[in-house]
């Protein structure tokens, strides 16, 4: 995150496919091992399935006249079989599909996605990508039976086109997700095409939307699609299954799959580009998308620039803190990586030598003889780069004339999804304004063709070519620059002219990289492409075809298994902390005679606020403190790193509370006014000489302060920059840690958004120890907190090694240091499932606790559950904690 150079990939992933897989067997045996499930499954989330279906039916069209109803036939399939099914390919994401599929050699692969739009018979071949409804049944009238019956057919689906690839790789399961048609086209075409699409190719939606449509219109359709997706992963999941969902159509799934799955092993792959946070914060449901992405163990993205606004985002947006293993969620880590899609190489290769291409080709050189051929093939939209590709190509007949009649460009622009008949509108107008300007009665400088090419058409078209000019203004990855240069691997070595902000430009540096906006730029880059010498053409092409070779779709799908299955180590490894069970909790609590009870408080009595100030305790919080002391036989204590006065001001009228202030510097015994001061006999002169650097760095980050302490001094930047106070954050503690506290008796912690220097003799588990000590007696322990600090109390409550069921304790520290020497050491009456050591937060949280709960909340509510008359609770039960998605 601190650097902002662009490795192509991560040292480990650019290596041969076979080394890949390798690694991959090596993980699985290394997780069976330790005794992680492994079901041998992959599931893939994807927005459609890769084919189209048409219900072969007697049902009438749409648009026919009504007829009565159809007789139920539900009770006898047999004799009323359901109608059949006729599916085809869908075309698009060959790359994303070749991939996956690449993978079924080694593992079983599931498909998940929406059914796409159920066509009538007779039905064109584009209906499945048009809005009219003509061609189209309506979901709702397909009936149970039909999708039973849909969803067998897809299990027999084979391909009419053979390609070895099919018989060399088993064909995946095909699971389909039904939509309602309102749900399923608000979702892609609203939410999807309209708000998310645009953001992510830095398009505000004033640019490409009508004055009155709204950024947020559409969002009730997407997060309504993305709960359809988690429920039908729920039903299919097995244990040990990895699940991979793909592109920004799905980007609420993983955190929705999360609640229900908590184990689940599951990545986010990212096939668009993310942009900057200055653009990502304009999303009305920013927080909701980026919470729903950090849902997954793995977010990984096209390039390194993308996860470096990824991160950016996150800090900024939403306050989260990244570090080297990635973003941290409440305790739930999200790692985030990088690696590019490729083409189905060994695919591409095979059809550049199908036999229609050859007599294609020789008849573009001949109708093209003597002229130099440049080639773009683009969708018509406005991010592709078109009009500024013209008016480059204009620029380059005006400053280099010597070209005008000795070059043509030949545009082929499909249609886009979504017509843009002002865009169609510009670039008709644009050819006929350089041909008028420049061309003749024998020559046209511009051939634009709007139409969809067949492959043979498009393969000769690439291979003839001379340059290729691909220039989009913002693009994830741009399968036309690979196919390219595999095209001209048995032609003419040509190169190519890419822009610099396609995804994959990084890992194709020997092309020649322009920025589109800079029209003699490219000129120049065309310009110096054509006039290219064939050994330069043979040196650049030999890198490219390298690069594409090896860095295919097939090796892209090895490296996202890899990857997730290292972070499935790392899942292992940080074990789920079980959620605290209430009735044990009870059953301990009214049979102890003796009770302890050690509350933080931010975090844990009340929720992180972003002014400290504000942090009060709520009606409810106060109400269980009141009760759990009024006790005679609990203990309570309050251990925060709040100062005393802050203690004193929102809860000193507790009488039978005690509490421990900065960290355990303090402690005020129950019933007593009286603060012990646990520093008094330490050398605190070290306090000067850290105050000296932390004012350095708050007079170099703005919204820093100091914040000085008794017993210990704190450096906060929450209101400062989140990136450069994090930065400066880790410049300070190196600083400290490296000059000064080798040598002074202090220890540097790094808190949320702070840096704090104590005494190493003064923390909370100290105080912890302290309080045990003087209540060996003790048959029930409560201890609750949050943070870094909290699990010095959690580790000071570590007290039985395996087996063992009775323990002496030492006098601590935080005992000689008030009371002097010479203590003895005491036997504990408490028993090991009696010491409830309990972290607020996320269940995948790292602590040393034993049980977690989600909330302080929840906290709160279950001291109230302890001390509530059991006559007041059947009157009135108090809520239970929706644990649903724990």
């Amino acid at each position: 995150m601190d650097s902002f150079s662009e490795p192509y990939t991560r040292e480990g992933d650019d290596i041969s496919l076979d080394r890949v897989h390798d690694k991959i067997r090596e993980l699985e045996e290394e997780h069976r091992k330790n005794g992680i499930p492994l079901s041998g499954r992959i599931i893939h989330v994807v927005h459609s399935l890769p084919i189209t279906a048409t219900l072969e039916s007697s049902r009438q069209r749409p648009n026919a006249p009504p007829t009565p109803p159809l007789e139920d036939n539900t009770r006898d399939t047999a004799s009323n079989p359901p109608s059949g099914w006729s599916l085809a390919p869908r075309y698009g994401h060959a790359a994303m599909i070749s991939g996956i599929m690449s993978l079924s050699q080694n593992h079983e692969q599931i498909v998940v996605g929406w059914t796409g739009d159920i066509l009538a018979p007779g039905a064109s071949a584009n209906a499945s990508t048009t809005n009219t409804s003509a061609d189209k049944i309506l979901t709702t009238t397909v009936s149970q039976e039909e999708r039973a019956a849909l969803e067998v057919a897809l299990k027999d689906f084979q391909p009419k086109e053979s390609d070895p690839d099919d018989e060399k790789f088993q064909k995946g399961t095909y699971v389909p997700v039904w939509l309602d048609d309102k749900v399923a086209h608000g979702h892609y075409d609203g939410y999807c095409k309209q708000t998310l699409w645009p953001m992510f190719h830095y398009l505000l939606w004033q640019d490409v939307a009508t004055e009155y449509a709204s950024a947020d219109q559409h969002y009730p359709q997407y997060e309504a699609a993305n709960a359809a997706f988690a429920r039908r992963i729920v039903e299919i999941y097995q244990p040990g299954d990895l699940i991979w969902v793909h592109d920004y159509h799905l980007l609420l799934l993983p955190r929705l799959i999360r609640e229900s799955i908590p184990e689940a092993v599951l990545g986010l792959f990212m096939h668009t580009p993310f942009p900057t946070s200055e653009l990502f914060r304009c999303l009305p449901r920013r927080k909701e998308v980026l919470d729903g992405m950090l849902g997954a163990n793995l977010v990984c993205f096209q390039t390194y620039s993308y996860v470096r606004h990824f991160i950016s985002t996150c800090i900024r947006v939403c306050g989260y803190e990244a570090n080297s293993r990635g973003i941290d969620v409440d305790g739930h880590v999200t790692a985030v990586m990088h690696c590019p899609v490729g083409i189905d190489a060994e695919r591409v290769a095979r059809d550049v030598q199908r036999p229609g291409i050859q007599p294609k080709l020789e008849a573009l050189m001949n109708l093209y003889e003597g002229k130099k051929i440049i080639v773009g093939r683009d969708k018509l939209d406005v991010v592709k780069g078109v009009v500024q590709k013209l008016r480059a190509f204009e620029k380059l007949l005006q400053d280099y004339p010597e070209w005008i009649g000795n070059v043509v460009m030949i545009q082929v622009t499909s249609p886009a999804l979504t017509d843009s008949p002002k865009l169609e509108r510009l670039v008709s107008e644009l050819v006929a304004h350089i041909n008028g300007e420049y061309g003749s009665l024998d020559f046209i400088p511009v051939h634009h063709y709007h139409q969809t090419l067949k492959k043979d058409e498009f393969y000769a078209l690439l291979s003839v070519a001379d340059l290729a000019v691909i220039t989009p203004l913002r693009d994830g990855m741009n399968t036309t620059s690979m196919e390219f240069v595999i095209a001209q691997e048995k032609t003419n070595k040509s190169p190519s002219v890419l822009s610099e902000f396609m995804g994959i430009s990084k890992n194709m540096e020997d092309a020649l990289l322009v920025n589109p906006w800079d029209l003699g730029g490219v000129a120049a880059a065309i310009n110096q492409g054509l006039l290219m010498s064939p050994a330069e053409k043979a040196a650049r092409h030999a890198k490219l075809y390298k690069v594409v070779t090896t860095h295919t779709s097939h090796s892209w799908a090895a490296v996202l298994v890899k990857m997730l299955l290292e972070q499935m180590g790392i899942q292992g490894l940080a074990r789920q902390t079980p959620y605290i069970p209430k009735d044990q909790l009870e059953g301990l609590y009214h049979g102890a005679k003796k009770r302890l009870f050690l509350f933080d408080y931010d975090g844990t009595l009340a929720p992180i606020v972003k002014v400290p100030s504000m942090a009060t305790p709520s009606e409810a919080t106060l109400e269980a403190l009141e009760r759990l002391s009024a006790d005679p036989k609990n203990l309570v204590y309050i251990i925060s790193g709040r100062d005393g006065e802050f203690l004193e001001q929102h809860l000193g009228h507790l009488k039978n509370v005690g509490f421990s202030a900065e960290h355990g510097g303090f402690i005020r015994e129950r019933g007593s006014s009286e603060w012990a001061n646990f520093t008094k006999s330490l050398d605190m002169s070290w306090m000067s000489e850290v105050e000296e650097i932390f004012r350095y760095y708050t007079e170099r980050t703005t919204g820093s302060h100091i914040e000085v302490k008794k017993s210990s001094i704190t450096w906060h930047y929450r209101g400062a920059d989140p990136e450069w106070g994090l930065f400066q954050c880790r410049q300070c503690q190196d600083l400290l840690e490296n000059n000064l506290a080798h040598k002074r008796p202090i220890e540097v912690l790094v808190g949320k958004k702070n840096l704090e220097v104590r005494p190493i003799a003064v923390n909370k588990g100290e105080i912890v120890k302290r309080i045990l000590y003087r209540n060996p007696d003790a048959e029930f322990i409560f201890c609750a907190g949050d943070d870094k600090t909290d699990e010095d109390m959690f580790r000071a409550l570590l007290l039985f090694p395996p087996g063992v069921k009775q323990v002496k304790m030492e006098a601590p520290l935080s005992v000689t240091l008030i009371d002097g020497d010479g203590k003895p050491p005491v036997e504990l009456a408490i028993q090991p499932e009696a010491v409830f050591t309990t972290a607020v937060g996320h269940s995948s949280k790292r602590t040393l606790a034993a049980w977690h709960v989600t909330t302080p909340q929840e906290i709160v509510d279950h001291m109230l559950d302890l001390v509530r008359p059991k006559e007041a609770e059947i009157a009135a039960p108090p809520a239970e904690p929706d644990k649903s998605h724990l």
